[in-house]
């Protein structure tokens, strides 16, 4: 997103609802400003009920969990996967922006549908998602369907995508 503000973290969420394959029940999040106002950091913020990410989880019955504060591990998934894109980029050189962009979009498509993770059984994120709509179809609103491409097929993994505005 081009930002971290509440706006953007709102539509974060619509457009993954929209895309995602199966329902979404609930997220967790840190507990920055863009996400919550109902953690209170040294008496800075008091929570309202009103927050535009809160207002879109209850809008959609999604239930908003926070991370414990100054505790990244407890979201240590994203946290594994973010350290993995920043080794992706120490070592690599970007002429532009958009060469950065298209080689994070590469590395996404490659961690979804190639690399296995312990995690989830030693499958890769493409083949859990696929074993658990087998096992749970009730859970999903729409198939889950590859992507033609040059260098390989990939299916639409929404689990860590970036979402831009067109």
């Amino acid at each position: 997103m081009p930002d971290k503000s509440a706006e953007s973290a709102a539509r974060f969420l619509k457009k993954l609802k929209k895309a995602a394959p199966f329902k979404i029940s609930k997220v967790l999040t840190d507990n920055g400003k863009e996400f919550t106002d109902r953690f209170d950091v040294n008496g800075e913020r008091t929570p309202s009920g009103n927050h535009l990410f809160d207002v879109v989880c209850n809008k959609n019955d999604i239930e908003h969990r926070l991370t414990k504060p100054r505790h990244p591990q407890t979201n240590g998934m994203v946290e594994r996967f973010n350290g993995r894109i920043e080794e992706v980029l120490k070592q690599t050189g970007f002429a532009d922006s958009k060469e950065l962009e298209i080689t994070i979009k590469h590395y996404e498509k490659l961690y979804n549908a190639r690399i296995p993770q312990k995690m989830i059984g030693h499958r890769t994120p493409l083949d859990a998602l696929r074993k658990w709509q087998k096992e749970h179809p009730e859970l999903f609103v729409k198939k889950i369907y590859n992507l033609a491409g040059p260098d390989m097929k990939i299916a639409i993994v929404v689990l860590h995508s970036t979402f831009r505005d067109e």
